[in-house]
């Protein structure tokens, strides 16, 4: 897969994208990743990138000309990568729409910066994305929070693919507790289900555990996972309320 990210601030990526997963990914073949400088896309002298914005106000706003012809920079057609502009006005990122980006060939990602971009710009977008309701200083950290979820997913980027399946939100619901040695911990034990060798037992326990979690902490994810009879009759032991 082919990740392309847009960006005024290329150093911002340099040690992220050559480190654990994201380099193994790159090294197996996997995944590739460019940086394009929107800066070198400015035609004038002091190659300027933002200006005022109409009507007043605060602080600067992105151009449209270098963004876009960065953007057409990097082919059309059957080449054309998948556009998106990060945006706290976009469409919230979830872990169902990771798997749907992680499908594309290519992707292209745009980062703000100041007060924001020219809204012209989304002409030319597929989609603006949101990492979350609050403000970053631009979009060089939401690019890698989507590089980062998007390349876990592309097969020969994990070494043991199968991970990714049992996460949190993979299937709709948060992850199991985890535990590793020692079976005692200042005098917090290990569930003695996880070393009694019953993997039939500890499968259920593990289900269990991850719809008792998200009953707890984030109930709302519920009423959009796939739950079973059997799901359902547990949250129903544990005072779980499934309406709506």
């Amino acid at each position: 897969m082919r990740l392309i990210i847009l960006t005024l601030f290329p150093e911002f990526f340099t040690s992220p994208l050559s480190s654990s997963m994201l380099k193994k990914g790159q090294e197996r073949g996997a995944v590739s990743f460019e940086i394009v400088n929107i800066r070198d896309f400015a035609t004038d002298k002091h190659r300027v990138t933002d200006d005022t914005p109409y009507g007043g106000g605060e602080g600067m706003v992105m151009k449209p000309e270098p963004i876009v012809a960065a953007l057409e920079s990097l082919g059309e057609g059957p080449h054309r990568p998948y556009r998106i502009l990060l945006s706290p006005q976009g469409r919230l990122l979830d872990q169902r729409h990771v798997q749907e980006l992680s499908e594309k060939p290519s992707l292209a990602l745009v980062c703000g910066r100041y007060e924001g971009v020219d809204a012209r710009v989304s002409y030319f977008v597929d989609e603006e994305l949101s990492i979350g309701d609050y403000i970053l200083s631009g979009g060089e950290a939401a690019a890698l929070v989507v590089v980062d979820a998007v390349s876990r997913l592309v097969p020969g980027t994990l070494g043991s693919p199968a991970s990714a399946c049992t996460e949190s939100f993979s299937d709709g619901l948060l992850e199991y507790p985890q535990y590793t040695r020692p079976a005692e911990f200042r005098g917090l034990r290990v569930p003695d289900v996880l070393l009694s060798g019953d993997h039939a037992a500890i499968a259920r326990w593990r289900r269990q555990e991850s719809l008792r979690r998200t009953w707890e902490r984030r109930p709302e994810l519920l009423s959009r996972a796939r739950l079973s009879e059997e799901d359902r009759a547990f949250l129903r032991s544990i005072g779980a309320s499934l309406d709506g």
